[in-house]
């Protein structure tokens, strides 16, 4: 960061996660392993579609397939990692 700079603030709202096909999860263990990984990584690595400035993207679609599991901790990753992916302009942005 230059000496001007401001830290940038990314802000990702997501209204509800569906997981269809996973049996029974615990969704609030889900959601914190989700949380924790997806800071690591806008922190790690940004978030290059809002690198020239404010960007909404509705819906990602396209995006890297989740693992069969039922360990909330490692399903919570693997969707991070998912939708990073998708903020980094791999999928496709609606």
């Amino acid at each position: 960061m230059g000496v001007n700079e401001e830290p940038r603030t990314v802000r990702v709202d997501i209204g509800e996660l569906v997981f269809d096909g996973f049996g029974r999860l615990d969704p609030e263990r889900v959601s914190d392993a989700f949380q924790r990984e997806l800071a690591r990584l806008v922190r790690e690595r940004g978030v290059p579609v809002a690198a020239d400035g404010d960007r909404a993207l509705e819906a990602l679609a396209g995006l890297p397939p989740l693992p069969a599991t039922t360990s909330p901790a490692r399903l919570g990753e693997a969707l991070a990692r998912a939708v990073h992916s998708g903020l980094s302009g791999r999928g496709d942005p609606r």
